[in-house]
């Protein structure tokens, strides 16, 4: 029987021999996806290097403490929503994200891996997973979860931050992403272009922007089909980019490599 490491995670790193010894043993595989696309002046439009990164290290976690798990390479290309008119962003239609989708999950349960958890790093994917697992679901009765990373952040950011804090700094182009950035790859973020927060609140249809791709009519949620340039040219959101920081990065991180590794866990036991 061929060794492998502990500390080798990456399925894209593991040999044909070592494959053949570790995956008859149906560990935990987590497949990490994100999107390319704009995230505001100062951060890399690949938000999916974190999404993959935070499964690298959740995946270590769980394997020292005791539940083999490993990562699929990443998918960098989400399902596409409000960032079309950004220059040099690529995204897919949802019905290509789905396919997608279906092969990755049908070419792992083909060999009995059915321990999969789906690690997103993008909004825009959420509902094609939904669609997707749900499929899986019906035709297997397997349930594939799936962890929508900064959705958990955003809840973490207050415990972790301070509420005052949270609020101020969350939101596209702000928190959780760029303070991940700055502790994660702090090269890959130019301080220098770090924005001041929005003024204003722009309006479309004569009405305030509420989020991407809604609008507040009297204080009632309007969806509307326009894209993100039309509210917010420079990819930012409402939250202060100046006051991210590495510090809260690593704050962020650790939370999220906590349950990330404690859901491998208690998934590995079902």
């Amino acid at each position: 029987m061929t060794e492998i490491s502990p500390t080798k995670v990456r399925m894209g790193e593991i040999t044909g021999d070592e494959a053949r010894t570790l995956y008859p043993q149906n560990p935990v595989i987590l497949l990490p996806m994100g999107s390319h696309e704009d995230q505001g002046p100062h951060a890399p439009m690949g938000d999916y290097f974190l999404a993959e990164k935070m499964a690298e290290l959740i995946a270590l976690r769980a394997t020292a403490e005791g539940t083999r798990t490993v990562v699929a390479p990443v998918l960098p290309f989400g399902k596409g929503d409000f960032f079309g008119p950004m220059p040099g962003g690529i995204a897919l239609s949802a019905a290509t994200f789905r396919a997608v989708l279906d092969e990755m999950f049908g070419e792992l349960l083909r060999h009995k891996l059915t321990k999969l958890i789906v690690i997103n790093g993008h909004g825009g994917n959420v509902n094609v997973v939904n669609e997707a697992t749900r499929s899986v679901m019906h035709r297997t009765g397997l349930v594939i979860p799936a962890l929508y990373l900064w959705r958990i952040a955003y809840a973490e950011m207050p415990k972790l931050l301070g509420a005052e804090k949270a609020k101020a700094v969350s939101s596209h182009g702000a928190d959780p992403l760029t303070s991940l950035g700055m502790h994660l790859f702090p090269e890959r973020i130019r301080t220098d272009l770090i924005p001041e927060p929005r003024s204003g609140n722009p309006t479309a249809l004569g009405l305030p922007f509420q989020g991407w791709g809604s609008l507040s009519f009297n204080g009632a949620e309007v969806t509307v089909p326009i894209e993100y340039d039309a509210v917010s040219p420079n990819g930012l959101g409402t939250g202060d980019p100046r006051l991210c920081s590495a510090e809260s990065g690593k704050l962020i991180a650790d939370r999220l490599t906590e349950i990330g590794a404690g859901f491998c866990h208690h998934y590995a036991k079902q």
